[in-house]
């Protein structure tokens, strides 16, 4: 019988809005807590905070159904209802966390409206009063034994339980009108709260009543046209049982006093004309309710188990029979119930399934804001009459009552369903879905570049946006690697390479050449964009990207790029930072000798020894080599690399002078660094060597050469270089400012 595995339940009957949505969700608000516990808030709350929890109850579900219908016309609905809603929109990890706990607050339901059927049996028939578990046990079986056959027959059952729970409201009503006083209502208009007892009490005793807007769209993968009926009948259900609690609330108060009412669980068969109609009714409502959980809980597993958040629960995919009911998952959620039975209270089992029932709720509110306020253009619900900001009221209405209703208890769930996402997230659960997230950071990142391009620039907020032209990533894996140590948690880097050769002919290759990037990219952890063009040459590559890339005002300020490794190159090196140069981007050009052989195997990500010096030459670039080399040195790995900032006189008497300049830039600049001062008696190439010999990195600044002039240029900065093996050269174009 469980043998069977299918992925699409989507054969068999299908149900309409009446018998699929109205109809459950109907005998599920009207159930065990309007029979055995609503004339028991009536006499402790007063008429008037009856009227009132009734209406905050149904304001918050009523919204919520907005919510879920313009949520539900949005996409083709399948199975599994609000945790298939709330993961498509929210992601993976939301909704993993909700299908795990609404799965739950539908399973422990069933032993709520089990426990309720045995208060009524036991009371009608005393002498099973001393059996109240071995009862509700028997009772539990039963309703698996009615899901377990197929919902299709469940649901022709309901229609007979509907007519059941109609001729017992009937018969209160008459009864009702009958005993109705004046007087008796003021008497019963305040509250009359026993000790211990609150408002907030008696609304988490209440509010699981009106939980039932969901037992239609747990049935969604069951519906013929679900973003149909899953609207309709919801509202229409809300609408109709909203009546007949507060005409209830009204009756109660003026038929009864509030002691009768506090301490007669089934006061509302004591008011009927015709008791025995409901005691069918209560035998009927509860035993609905129950199969209306007991039907919805296991789709919820099901879809959740489809989806393979969790590869353990992959055995509750699995549905059976011509009809495709998910009898594995119906088994769980049978000994979730019976669990709850044991414990055989009432009262103790309803706030829990509040709290679970108010995550959801106010989630599903969550999800249908985002997707509104967002913009999404694939946002589009037939269903018209939800606003993004009655989603919002909706899920602050939730999130309120919550801790109005016990703060202990409000925090605990949260931190359950924080608790799961977190550890879903960890599993990094890839899901084979699209969701609102990349939405909602779309949207933000657009509302934050208008802000940003509307916004004046002042030299104290630049920031490094650097566009490395690094090949593929692993063939000069040192220029990605300090790109990302230069911007990292404080810029932007874009890995670029420029494909020589025609786009039409080899656009394959581009694309071949940036999925290779991304996947250095992945496999570093760098926190880096992929940029890759095709052109005939190279230099009209750069232009085009240097020109290019970006958008408003996060376009690309600085360029790092490899140092020629020999001279036949540095003619077109000059050229190309040439033109890096006249758009007004500062060069950075990376020297390492041991990338010069192309067999360097050390780690590119091992951080040297030594300092990080900065030989000092004025500020058109040594502001922003000081500014490189304080990025550099907040990385975490660089705080053992201490900053030095070098400068050699030719005058030995004008070592203080310089000295003080140095320290009085380090005050301006408000960068933490030792300043030295060196008398040179040799040449500048020897004083650098032998200073900065056992530094980490060396930061050194040139100017672009004029054309002609490029191999010129390269000698001189060779020369200065020398045996360093690190060396950052650097042509700032401006832009920032120390002292800002």
């Amino acid at each position: 019988m469980f043998s069977r595995s299918n992925e699409d339940a989507t054969s068999g009957f299908k149900f309409g809005t009446f018998g699929g949505v109205f109809t459950p969700c109907t005998l599920t608000i009207l159930g065990v807590i309007m029979f055995l516990r609503f004339g028991h808030v009536v006499g402790q709350s007063g008429v008037l905070l009856a009227v009132g929890i009734v209406l905050c109850a149904k304001i918050i579900t009523g919204l919520t159904t907005l919510s879920l219908s313009a949520i539900a016309t949005n996409t083709r609905v399948q199975g599994g209802g609000a945790y298939f809603l709330i993961s498509r929109s929210l992601g993976v990890e939301f909704g993993g966390a909700i299908g795990i706990v609404f799965f739950l607050a539908q399973a422990i339901s069933v032993a709520m409206y089990v426990i309720g059927f045995t208060e009524a049996l036991t009371a009608t028939f005393s002498s099973l009063s001393g059996y109240s578990v071995e009862v509700a046990t028997v009772v539990n079986l039963l309703v698996f034994i009615c899901v377990f056959v197929g919902a299709g027959w469940t649901i022709k059952v309901q229609y007979v339980i509907l007519a059941a729970l109609g001729a017992s409201l009937l018969a209160f009503y008459v009864g009702a009108v009958q005993a109705f006083q004046w007087s008796t209502l003021q008497a019963n208009l305040n509250p009359a709260f026993q000790a211990g007892e609150n408002v907030y009490t008696m609304f988490a005793l209440f509010f699981p009543a009106v939980t039932g807007i969901m037992a239609g769209a747990n049935m969604s993968g069951d519906l013929e046209k679900p973003s149909r009926s899953i609207p309709f009948g919801t509202l229409s259900s809300v609408a109709v049982t909203g009546l007949i609690y507060l005409t209830m609330a009204l009756l109660l108060g003026g038929a009864r006093a509030s002691t009768d009412l506090i301490h007669d669980s089934l006061i509302v068969r004591e008011v009927a004309c015709w008791p025995w109609l409901i005691t069918v009714g209560v035998f009927a409502a509860t035993l609905s309710s129950a199969l209306g959980s007991m039907m919805g809980a296991p789709r919820i597993l099901q879809a959740f188990s489809r989806d393979e958040v969790f590869k353990s629960l992959n055995f509750f995919s699995t549905v059976s029979g011509s009809s495709n009911e998910p009898r594995r998952a119906t088994v769980m959620t049978f000994l979730i119930a019976q669990l709850c039975i044991l414990p055989g209270d009432l009262n103790a089992i309803a706030p829990v399934i509040t709290m679970f029932f108010m995550i959801t709720y106010g989630l599903l509110n969550l999800a249908t804001f985002y997707e509104a306020v967002t913009k999404n253009p694939s946002y589009r619900p037939t269903f018209h009459y939800c606003h993004w900001s009655t989603s919002l009221i909706g899920f602050l209405g939730c999130l309120a009552v919550m801790f109005l209703m016990s703060w202990v208890w409000a925090l605990v769930s949260i931190l359950f369903v924080a608790g799961l996402h977190w550890f879903i997230r960890n599993r990094e659960v890839e899901s084979r879905w699209g969701d609102l997230r990349s939405g909602v950071v779309f949207e933000r990142a657009r509302k934050s570049l208008l802000r940003l391009e509307s916004e004046v620039y002042h030299p104290k907020n630049w920031r490094p946006i650097l566009m490395a032209f690094s090949g593929t990533g692993w063939t000069r894996p040192h220029l990605p690697i300090y790109g990302h140590w230069l911007t990292s948690g404080h810029g932007i880097l874009s890995l670029a390479q420029v494909v020589t050769g025609d786009v039409e002919t080899d656009a394959e290759k581009r694309q071949r050449y940036e999925r290779q990037l991304r996947k250095f990219i992945s496999k570093e952890r760098l926190e880096a964009f992929p940029v890759v063009v095709c052109h005939e040459k190279l230099s009209s590559g750069i232009e085009a990207l240097i020109q290019c890339h970006g958008i408003g005002g996060l376009r690309t300020n600085t360029v790092l790029l490899g140092w020629p490794n020999e001279m036949p190159k540095a003619g077109d090196f000059g050229s190309n930072i040439r033109l890096i140069t006249k758009m007004n981007r500062s060069v950075l050009a990376a020297r390492f000798l041991s990338q010069r052989d192309g067999e360097d195997t050390t780690d590119v990500w091992e951080i040297p020894t030594g300092t990080i010096d900065v030989w000092w030459r004025g500020m058109k670039n040594g502001e922003l080599m000081l500014l490189l080399a304080h990025l550099l040195h907040r990385n975490p790995g660089w705080r053992s690399n201490p900053i030095r900032v070098l400068r050699f006189v030719d005058n030995q008497n004008a070592i203080d002078d310089v000295r003080q300049h140095l320290v009085e830039l380090g005050a301006a600049s408000r960068i933490e660094f030792t300043p030295e001062v060196i008398h040179r008696t040799g040449s500048p190439a020897e004083a650098i060597q032998s200073t900065s010999q056992d530094a980490a990195i060396v930061l050194l600044g040139f100017q672009t050469p004029d054309e002609g002039e490029e191999e010129e240029l390269y000698q001189r900065m060779e020369q200065l270089a020398g045996n360093l093996p690190r060396v950052l050269l650097v042509d700032s174009v401006g832009g920032m400012e120390l002292e800002s």
